[in-house]
Parts: C-alpha cells; structure tokens; sequence
C-alpha cells in the first residue's frame, strides 16, 4: 500500500452485458440547471460555441511565493443538488427492494437525481457560485479550480475547464482529480498545498458528481445507493497567529481494491467502440460485501491514526464529518472513536451518497444544525474506490 501524509501550514511532509432501462420516470427533459441564486444567471449544458477570453499570463501578486509557510484555512462554502428526488418508493416500484430494506441496509430514505442532459460542471457551478457569493469576492481573484470527480462531462477537456467557462474566471488554472468518494479530500489537500507554499492565495476546490449517469436502475445492489450533487468551499492563507485551517492529512491508496468498485467500460482499456464492450460495462459495479468490510476497518483506522499522530482522541473532535456511503460505515467509524451522536454528521437519508460531494454537503447540514462553529476541531474522513481513503484534520475558520 502506497502511502502519501503532509502537514499542512509549516510543518513537515513525508510521501511514503446489458440494455440501459428507461429513466424517463427519473430524467426529465429539461436542459438546463437553475441554481437558485440572486442575480445569477441560468447554466445551460450545452457545449460553448466560443471560448472565454481568458488570454495572456496570471497577474496576481505572486511575490511571496515559497517565502513563508501558511496554513490553509476554509473561508467559505456552497453547495448544489439538483430539486429531482428519487425516493425509496419509487425504487420499489423499478427494482425487486422494499423501503425497509434499503433504510435497514442503508440508512438511505432519498436521493438526488438531475434532470436528462444536465451534467457534473452544472453542478459545480451552482455550488461554486455560492461560496464565491458567500465570501463576496471578485470571481477575479480566484487563482486555480481543483474539482474531484469521477463523473466528468467528458474524459476532456476537464470539468475544471468547463467550470472556469461557464463562471467567466479570468486568467485561472485548474484541473480534475479522480479518487472516487475520497476526491474531496484529495482535491482539498492539493488545494490546500498550494496555498501553504504560498503559491496562491485564493483556491477553489469543488466536490461534484452525477452519479444517476453511470448507474444501471435495475441493479439493486447499485441504484438504491447514489445520488448527485455538489459542493465547494474556498480556500485561503490563515492570518499569522491564527489558530484555523487544514493542520494534517493521511491519505492512502490500496489498488488491490479497484475491481469490487469499477466502472470497466469507456477508458483505454475497454473502449466504446470494441464490440466486446458491452452497454453494462459502463455502469458501475461493485462487490458490496468487499467494499463494506474494507471501509467499516478503514475509516476508522485512519481517522484514529490522524489523531493519534497528532496527540488527540475523539474528545477532542467537535465535529466529525464522514463520507456518507452507509449509516453503518458511519456508526462504526463513530463507535471506535467514542463520539457522540450529536457530534457525528449524518446526512445520508435525505442525499445518498453523492461519492465527492458527501462531505461538502455534509458539512452545509452541520452549519445550518448550528454543529460546525468557528474554532471547532472537525474531523474528515473517506473511503472510496481504488482503493482510496484519507483523513483531514481542521479548525474551522468562520
């Protein structure tokens, strides 16, 4: 197991074959994604006829690059799901499940779903435009757009690309990062890196996923699982003396794992075009008993193991903000660290698990819970496909 932990802000770093169904009952036909805010404008999916006038070099002030070491803090954070939802009952009506037992198994009650030909950008960029919104800056300002995603709008150009467009960021940088549930995480330790080595000052990192695109709606072991959605926070450099932001991170990644949690078909190695690969290769599939026994071990492990290394127990988190893939997943991570209920965040039952966009949202249902204060000790923590997984150790800035 390859093995890559930092400590962010000044401290040391060590890099150890079927027919798709019909979802007309699920995608309506709407073409674009109204993102319900004040004097924005509607985001449509259609691919640009132009290109964004986004020439010549960046002119931030990079002047302090690599001089002094920042902490990378949080400043603000936006989120999206598309207003389509698809209930327990509507599962029961489209696959052999029961309400019950999805619940039971789960913890799942509904999910999230867009409407036919909106895409992960739309998404991102709803939730984007929120937390630039919230921290009131200049779109300007925005110096890289890291987006984790295992759902892009196309292998390329990226969903950052796309993102960039449709906001109009002028003179921005960016790119996607694929870790499964865990490329939150990931793409917020990238983003984070960049401004504790003082390279940028303002970092836009974006959680997104379509997941009802890449599911086969009669496979019960898969479709009662997943929804879709977004969410973004933005990162900037703490003030010196501040106590807030990113303090440690452990990710790992275990690649024995890739085949219990695959998507086989549409990469270089099984084409679209071969005639071997079949319409149900490019659904997703997974071995739920193997995924589930790594991930109930794993989350916990390598959130005792963050802790530990930086001379905390579960009495020190406030906050505790999981990937929601399972109530039961989420139960054990809680259990092994002594954490109460009311500092564990569980959304699961209203959004399913969105892969990248869990913890963003999840950490939206604990501020509007008044559960994630400023100076609060939070807890991250993911297991995804790959394998991958990772902890994030923070104090909340605001």
């Amino acid at each position: 197991m390859e093995s890559n932990r930092g400590r962010i802000g000044g401290g040391r770093y060590s890099f150890h074959s079927g027919h798709r169904p019909r979802l007309s009952a699920i995608h309506g036909r709407r073409r674009g994604v109204t993102c319900g805010m004040p004097a924005m404008a509607t985001v449509y999916v259609d691919f640009p006829a132009t290109i964004s006038e986004n020439t010549g070099w960046s002119n931030h002030d990079r002047s302090g690059i690599l001089k002094t070491p920042f902490r990378a803090k949080i400043t603000a954070l936006g989120t999206y799901v598309p207003p389509r939802q698809l209930t327990n009952s509507d599962l029961e009506k489209m696959v052999d499940t029961t309400s019950e037992w999805i619940l039971t198994r789960t913890g799942i009650h509904t999910r999230h779903i867009v409407d036919r030909g909106v895409a992960a950008s739309d998404l991102a960029v709803c939730a984007a435009q929120r937390a630039v919104a919230e921290r009131g800056i200049p779109l300007a300002e925005i110096e890289a757009i890291v987006v984790g995603t295992v759902t892009p709008d196309m292998l390329y150009p990226s969903t950052a690309c796309l993102v960039q467009h449709k906001m109009g960021i002028p003179r921005t940088w960016g790119y996607d990062l694929s870790a499964g549930c865990s490329g939150f995480i990931y793409a917020l330790a990238s983003g984070a890196a960049f401004v504790s080595a003082g390279m940028h000052k303002k970092v836009l990192v974006i959680g997104a996923d379509v997941n009802s695109s890449m599911i086969d709606y009669t496979d019960r072991a898969t479709c009662v699982l997943f929804g879709d959605g977004a969410g973004a926070v933005l990162l900037e450099p703490a003030e010196n003396g501040e106590d807030y932001g990113i303090i440690d991170f452990i990710h790992d990644v275990d690649g024995s794992g890739g085949p219990y949690l695959c998507r086989p078909g549409g990469g270089s190695l099984h084409p679209a075009w071969l005639p071997e690969t079949t319409p149900q290769m490019h659904f997703v599939h997974q071995d739920g008993q193997q995924v589930f026994k790594y991930a109930v071990r794993k989350m916990a492990d390598i959130s005792v193991e963050i802790l530990k290394r930086n001379g905390l127990t579960g009495k020190d988190v406030d906050c505790f903000i999981p990937h929601q893939a399972n109530l039961r997943i989420i139960k054990a991570a809680a259990d092994r660290l002594n954490l109460p209920d009311d500092r564990v965040i569980v959304n699961i039952d209203e959004y399913g698990n969105t892969t990248a966009a869990t913890i963003p949202l999840a950490m939206e249902t604990a501020r509007k819970q008044n559960r994630l204060r400023k100076g609060d000790m939070v807890l991250l923590a993911a297991v995804g496909a790959g394998y991958t997984s990772g902890a994030t150790l923070l104090r909340w800035a605001y």
